[in-house]
């Protein structure tokens, strides 16, 4: 009986943990199936527009833990981060369609895939030349509450990147 417990237990925790590394695929695969749904094109840089919009979000947090840590609680920095990160990510994405792929609307497809490619190959070089290929850990914002229900370990985190 214990056994089947345990067996339990391990595949609801690999549930939780697929969800959230789901979560993060779902969310750039809908982004890439709009881009491709409004502009018919295949935006081979969407994945590294968002590596960027990550570096920048980790930047954002950084400085705002270093001027106002102590003044302002982290759950609002985490909010404000969320914002001004979005707000700049999606301007990168309006100049890589004006820079890139609006002068190629009547050249062949396989020009934009390219561009793409060659955008994404931009991002990626510039993103280790200016900050190596160091892994960074982003600063927590917030509090990470473990739970622990039936023998399953989840956190406040890791139910907020599901939701």
């Amino acid at each position: 009986m214990e056994a089947l417990i345990e067996l339990v237990q391990f595949i609801v925790q690999n549930l939780i943990n697929a969800l959230q590394r789901g979560s993060f695929y779902a969310v750039i695969s809908i982004g890439y199936s709009m881009v491709y749904g409004v502009l018919m094109l295949f935006n081979f840089a969407h994945g590294d527009i968002f590596m960027v919009a990550t570096y920048i979000g980790f930047g954002i947090a950084t400085l705002f833990l270093a001027l106002f840590a102590g003044f302002i609680p982290g759950p609002l920095i985490f909010l404000a981060t969320v914002v001004i990160t979005m707000f700049l990510a999606s301007w990168i994405g309006v100049f890589v369609e004006v820079a890139g792929y609006r002068p190629l609307r009547s050249a062949p497809r396989a020009s934009a895939a390219i561009t793409g490619l060659m955008i994404g190959i931009i991002f990626e070089t510039s993103i280790l030349i200016l900050l190596g290929a160091k892994r960074l850990s982003f600063p927590p914002l917030m509090e990470s509450v473990a739970y622990n229900v039936g023998g399953v370990y989840f956190t406040n985190v890791k139910v907020m990147i599901i939701i």
